[in-house]
């Protein structure tokens, strides 16, 4: 992707590796306050790679900044955030930074409670499903599972900066292109019987199916 290239932005999403997340919070907010950011949420999973065994090396941390209002952010800017992680948080590796696009949010069932749990659903459709399969998202799979008692917010971005890119590490990846986000109070949310009841539905067989790439990931909130 050309250096010049700008994307309508909303969010940017940092995700590296952390061995010890105790200060994740700290760094987070002082990251967001240093860069005129907003810090939506930090969230960090320990055994994100044993929920994704398929993925290699999965980042255990993301960090969702977002910004006062949507705008075009150029490739170029991304340099100058991820060197100024890197001073607040020297202790972690694998750092990326991509541009999220906000598509889809509803506020939850439980919208008056505070998350405990982030859960994430990453995918790339399959070629010629993405319109298919984005329309079960928004008119059916997102309303539903936000409706479920202990999901307060359901959010559905773009990652423009998907796939493999060249950083200072090496080539890192920045993940699936479609990005679903459910905020819940526990993590038995996600095996309730409601929830339960609206991923069986007929549509999400005919769609699931053309999932590539898919990556699900439990995480605690920490800020």
């Amino acid at each position: 992707m050309p250096s010049n290239t700008s994307v309508p932005t909303d969010f940017l999403l940092l995700r590296c590796q952390l061995a010890d997340a105790s200060t994740l919070a700290e760094a987070a907010h002082g990251f967001c306050a240093d860069n005129a950011l907003v810090l939506h949420r930090a969230a960090w999973a320990a055994d994100a790679a044993l929920q994704n065994p398929l993925s290699k090396a999965l980042p255990n941390t993301v960090i969702y900044a977002r910004l006062h209002a949507r705008a075009h952010v150029p490739l170029s800017a991304l340099p100058t955030l991820d060197a100024a992680w890197r001073k607040i948080c020297p202790e972690a590796v694998e750092t990326t930074l991509s541009r999220l696009e906000s598509v889809f949010e509803r506020p939850g069932h439980s919208r008056a409670e505070t998350p405990a749990f982030h859960y994430v659903v990453e995918t790339d459709p399959e070629a010629d499903w993405a319109n298919e399969i984005f329309r079960w998202y928004d008119t059916e799979h997102m309303p539903g599972l936000a409706a479920v008692p202990g999901c307060v917010h359901g959010r559905r971005l773009l990652n423009h900066d998907h796939g493999l890119h060249e950083g200072l590490e090496g080539t890192l990846d920045h993940g699936p292109l479609s990005f679903a986000c459910y905020d819940l109070v526990t993590e038995e949310t996600l095996g309730s019987p409601p929830w339960l009841a609206v991923r069986g539905s007929a549509w999400s067989d005919i769609t699931r199916p053309h999932f590539t790439n898919t990556r699900r990931t439990m995480m605690a909130v920490l800020a």
